[in-house]
């Protein structure tokens, strides 16, 4: 079989929704999180196919989180050789820095919670998300790199960025809707009611963001290029 190999920041954030198209393509999937000893010598270069999930740090938190630079520099290797990457929020904004683009806070404040994204182009197997809410949750951004195509944008941020058929880079969760590590991202917010709103919207919008993300990342699997 083909290898998967997922990068975890965080224990909570895993592949969720997309591990069903991911292994109805023919990957066997294993993991890796970047609090493992073995994680410095990771050779993620090797893997058929890297997801690179995402984090409530940011690709600038270099003193509280050491292995910052290591996963970067691991991730432009692999990037220079072309090899199929999957990026979800941070770790999209890891794919933007690991080709030499800038990642910050953004202007316009945190993006928490179901909403649809606009379309750059309308051919990319984003079109499958077109018109339907996704999670969002991220206050950072990031310049599109050189070489890069836009995907999609919110009225605050960029949203997702291509190159060629083997790298693509998505802000938004749409991995997520159906997995009870929900929970644990609900701890991070400070307002009881906002809370609320988020799991009312995470069970009422939740399965339809999963089913519209499966088609999407099954449509990019795809057309993966050797």
């Amino acid at each position: 079989m083909k290898s998967a190999l997922i990068v975890r920041h965080v224990p909570y954030e895993g592949c969720a929704g997309y591990r069903a198209p991911v292994e109805a393509a023919g990957y066997a999937i294993d993991r890796i999180d970047v609090t493992d000893p073995a994680f410095a010598t990771a050779d993620l270069t090797a893997p058929d196919l890297l997801i690179v999930m995402g984090g409530p740090m940011g690709v600038y938190d270099v003193a509280e989180n050491p292995w910052i630079p290591g996963e970067i520099a691991s991730l432009s290797r692999r990037l220079a050789a072309d090899r199929p990457t999957l990026g979800i929020c941070l770790g999209a904004q890891m794919m933007a820095a690991a080709l030499g683009a800038d990642v910050y806070k953004g202007s316009g404040g945190c993006e928490i919670g179901f909403a649809p994204i606009e379309l750059a182009d309308e051919h990319s197997p984003l079109r499958h998300v077109a018109g339907v809410p996704v999670l969002h949750w991220h206050g950072d951004t990031f310049d599109l790199p050189g070489g890069t195509e836009l995907l999609a944008t919110t009225e605050r941020y960029r949203q997702g960025f291509r190159r060629g058929a083997n790298l693509l880079a998505l802000q938004f969760h749409a991995e997520m809707g159906e997995d009870a590590r929900f929970e644990a991202w609900l701890d991070y917010l400070d307002c009881p009611n906002h809370r609320g709103e988020l799991t009312k919207a995470y069970r009422t919008l939740g399965p339809a963001a999963v089913r519209a993300g499966q088609a999407m990342i099954a449509e990019w699997l795809s057309g993966l290029k050797a």
